[in-house]
């Protein structure tokens, strides 16, 4: 599978790739053996995008594409002048509106996550529909994943409801260490 990031077709696979952990699996992402090899992510990602784009009808522009590969480019997030600095390496610099415009986009269809804390993103794979996920954020090295788990998402709306609250918005960020850093420690 052929991709093309800022103009240029590229292969995110290489010539010959050995994974030795997949990135993405089925019920949320995890954090990747420290050797993977990151490019099949990515393509996931993107293909995950076109895939989610393609059904509601929302156009995945080549800029917030663009973008989208510079948030999947690895586990950790990434912040819009970072995103700046990363397409600038092979091209024009956007305007910082164009990169936050594209990064709300891509919220907007739950293809990145936002960092709170951080004002970072990060890509997702997963579809929510609807529920928040938890965000896990890795001290030691900086890595992100998430977990989703509808029936906590529901205990936490059905907790609000009881105070008489309406949740508009939910964020769950949890920072700890992953288990390949947490070995180390």
């Amino acid at each position: 599978m052929q991709l093309e990031r800022f103009g240029q077709s590229f292969s995110p696979l290489g010539p010959r790739i050995v994974i030795e952990a997949e990135c993405y699996n089925i019920t949320g992402m995890t954090f990747p053996s420290p050797k993977h090899d990151h490019r099949s992510c990515t393509r996931s990602i993107v293909a995950h995008a076109e895939q989610v784009c393609a059904e509601t009808g929302a156009r995945l522009t080549e800029q917030r594409r663009d973008v989208l590969v510079c948030v999947a480019e690895s586990h950790q997030a990434v912040g819009a002048y970072d995103i700046i600095e990363r397409m600038a390496v092979h091209g024009p610099r956007p305007a910082p509106i164009t990169v936050y415009r594209a990064l709300e986009f891509l919220q907007g269809q739950n293809l990145v996550h936002k960092i709170e804390s951080r004002n970072a993103f990060v890509a997702c794979a997963e579809r929510h529909d609807g529920s928040p996920a938890a965000l896990l954020i890795c001290e030691g090295c900086g890595n992100v994943s998430e977990v989703l788990d509808r029936d906590a998402a529901s205990g936490l709306r059905a907790a609000a409801s009881s105070q008489g609250f309406t949740v508009k918005h939910s964020v769950v960020e949890l920072s700890g260490l992953c288990a390949h850093c947490g070995v180390v420690a």
